[in-house]
């Protein structure tokens, strides 16, 4: 046992990995990491299990002939710790459900999570064909087993949550521990220097004294208007709220309320209170993570906050002792920070994905605070599965959840969430006093235009005003309005067609313009309208859902520096019928538009009218993803669960310091040198970037993530013609 080995040296190093030491060490990290939602001892005992193939003589042999430069073909090892599981579970104490919760997780920690059913027939037929090679692992590893297994597997297991969904999310749960554990042990041994600076430079503790002499400052400074007031009575609800109880609760603040710094304060002191680990704050457009990731920083200093809304989609399917792919794999995010702004995109599709380079980030949802601001954003059609899952967070993995936002949709009201009526919502600022901000905060006035305009009578108005913001529902018109405008001076443009460091540039002119009251026509898609600080006094918003119209108004008039605002509601008549949802969404405001006057826009029961309506006419399970997290299908459901419906690829282009941080990461893959690459990044389909490829205007630098090497232009961002992944979305 002392002579077996888990990994190669090191490159320039003499010293293996021994087995021995890399099994307990991923064992009691995996243990520490699952206790918050009650799995240590299954953790603990898939720690000590997920190699277990590797004590057979092949795979030992396979390590020795890479180590002299051979060109060895790897030994397939995570089988066998799952067989070990399911003979004896299954097969020998006949129980059918105990051997999902081990095999599982050990099965599935380099390619992924795998059905039950399929799992089951896997192992027979590998038993039933190659049982001499597992009998050798079993006589290799003897005293392995015997010191360390069985004494583990008589201490008993865990209490497991009740339903089925439940025991679902717990497994991936304890598979997120499992395979952090061995990625971190596994960088100790390759990349000790990086393993080191994993320590966290700031505490929850020094997060919170930062903040609270930062909004003293601020207060100080602050003058005595009414949005002002607004915005320290909600600061002060979320202090008073955050001594309360872990669990699910509400924050409900007029766009332009202090939304993002008070839901901050209410994290951050609620984790003092609680001793939590950690604030995750998600975001549902990147525009907004970067201006939120900014003022943070603002705040913190730079390297206070992990700003995550790309990641490598490294090669985590296959058993490779190759290591390029172990260095790549060791780059993805595991969220082991204080401090997290990241997208609902990034946080959802990983509760619901069965690849270990997303998955090894979940445990650390647990004993955290999360924020999901603009809640009332996530697709209806996968409500259940979703509120389910966060219910599931909530009820046994000390975790507390915020939903925040202007427009609160009120799940469980609508007798189609059930899921959702399992826990108690607590308001944190109180009805009464949301009424009354709602109405101190009447900054605008709503103007219908009931007859649709042709794009060139849009640009001759746009011509007429000094200061105006425009929001379409897709970048293609925007686009096309842009271009009518191009030789219009003070016209600036955005979308998510450019990237971040691009964007925030934008921004800062428009503010800057902005505040010398300089000619400015902002066209823009949804990307700019919830969270982005500006202050126009014109904003025109395509007709859409209703939550994002009053979003778009939420950028119109925000100080309250004048009487008030004008925000007009318009379509185009070459406008784009949307599919799906979103046109459910888009009828249901157009009849509630016609239905009611436009100050009906100020009373809170409009959204819950709205949002009742559409969640009956939505199905908010579309997919039967319950059904198949029920049967465990963990392939199926990581298919079926996607917020933005086809598969985006991250692109990298060539504006300011892209190539440079290209080349860092190309030489030295890394989750640091990759951070350094998510400002120059934007998303296409899949499917449109394969095609990009074969023309010659893409290059694949790594699974998902390429570098155009098309145009780049100022004003439009890449400028090759592309479908719009984020059509309706930003």
């Amino acid at each position: 046992m002392d002579n077996v080995y888990a990994h190669t040296p090191r490159k320039n190093d003499q010293e293996w990995h021994y087995l021995k030491d890399h099994l307990l060490s991923v064992a009691e990290l995996a243990r520490s990491f699952a206790e918050p939602f009650q799995g240590g001892r299954v953790a603990y005992l898939c720690g000590l299990l997920h190699d277990l193939g590797k004590f057979h003589p092949l795979f030992q042999t396979y390590l020795k002939r890479k180590e002299d430069g051979e060109n060895a073909r790897s030994v397939p090892h995570a089988i066998w710790g799952a067989a070990f599981m399911y003979q004896l579970y299954y097969e020998k104490l006949k129980h059918p459900h105990i051997w999902k919760w081990f095999a599982l997780p050990i099965a599935g920690h380099h390619a992924g999570l795998n059905s039950s059913f399929y799992l089951s027939l896997t192992l027979k037929e590998n038993l039933k064909k190659n049982f001499a090679h597992f009998s050798e692992i079993l006589q290799q590893a003897e005293l392995f087993l015997k010191e360390f297994v069985f004494p583990s597997m008589r201490s008993g297991i865990d209490t497991l949550p009740c339903s089925e969904t439940e025991r679902e999310m717990w497994i991936r749960l304890v598979f997120s521990a499992l395979v952090d554990a061995d990625y971190l042990d596994t960088e100790r041994h390759f990349q000790p220097e990086l393993s080191q600076s994993r320590q966290p430079l700031v505490s929850i503790e020094s997060l919170w004294n930062g903040f609270v002499a930062n909004q003293t400052r601020l207060t100080k400074e602050a003058d005595d208007t009414v949005v002002n007031r607004v915005r320290r009575e909600v600061y002060e609800e979320c202090i008073y709220a955050a001594t309360k109880p872990q669990g699910m609760f509400r924050l409900t603040v007029p766009t332009g309320g202090g939304k993002t710094r008070s839901s901050l304060a209410f994290a951050l002191k609620h984790a003092m209170e609680h001793r939590l680990d950690r604030v995750i704050v998600a975001i549902p457009y990147t525009s907004i993570i970067e201006q939120t990731a900014n003022v943070y920083r603002d705040i913190f200093g730079n390297d206070a906050v992990l700003e995550h809304h790309s990641q490598v989609e490294v090669d985590d399917q296959r058993e490779t002792g190759e290591e390029q792919i172990i260095q790549q794999r060791l780059s993805a995010e595991n969220w082991d920070v204080p401090l997290i702004v990241t997208t609902t995109v990034q946080l959802f599709d990983s509760l619901f994905s069965n690849r270990p380079s997303k998955v090894r980030k979940l445990h650390n949802l647990a004993n955290s605070v999360i924020i999901l601001d603009e809640i009332q954003s996530l697709p209806a059609e996968l409500l259940k599965p979703t509120l389910d899952a966060l219910t599931m967070l909530v009820k046994h993995c000390k975790t507390t959840v915020v939903l925040s936002s202007a427009t609160q949709p009120f799940f469980e009201e609508s007798k189609f969430l059930n899921v959702f009526s399992r826990i108690e919502v607590s308001e944190i600022v109180p009805s009464l006093l949301v009424d009354k901000h709602l109405q101190q905060m009447k900054r605008v006035e709503y103007d219908v235009w009931k007859t649709p305009i042709s794009m060139q009578e849009l640009v001759h108005f746009i011509r007429q005003q000094k200061q105006l913001l425009v929001v379409f529902n897709t970048r293609k018109e925007a686009r096309e309005c842009v271009e009518l405008l191009r030789e219009d001076e003070g016209v600036f443009h955005l979308s998510t067609l450019l990237c971040g460091a691009h964007r925030r540039r934008i921004l800062d002119e428009v503010r800057e313009r902005l505040r010398k009251n300089e000619s400015i026509r902002l066209i823009s898609t949804q990307v700019v309208e919830a969270g982005v600080d500006l202050d126009f006094p014109i904003v025109m918003r395509q007709m859409g859902s209703l939550d994002r119209i009053v979003q778009a108004a939420g950028r119109c008039n925000r100080e309250g520096k004048i009487d008030k605002g004008k925000v007009i509601i318009f379509e185009t008549k070459e406008m784009p019928s949307p599919k799906g949802p979103y046109k459910t969404a888009m009828e249901t405001a157009r009849f509630l538009l016609a239905q009611r006057q436009p100050e009906d826009l100020y009373n809170p029961n409009i959204f819950r009218e709205y949002f009742r309506r559409l969640f009956a006419a939505v199905d908010v399970d579309s997919k039967n993803i319950q059904k198949d997290r029920e049967t465990l299908d963990y392939p199926l459901v990581a298919e079926k669960y996607r917020l933005i419906d086809q598969d985006t690829v991250s692109v990298i282009v060539p504006y300011a310091e892209a190539l440079k941080c290209l080349r860092m990461w190309e030489s030295s893959p890394s989750r640091y040198s990759f951070r350094r690459l998510q400002p120059y990044m934007i998303q296409l389909y899949r499917f449109e970037a394969e095609k990009k490829e074969k023309d010659g205007w893409l290059r694949e630098v790594a699974d998902n993530v390429y570098e155009w090497l098309g145009d780049y232009d100022e004003r439009l961002g890449i400028i090759e013609e592309v479908h719009d992944p984020f059509s309706l979305i930003g």
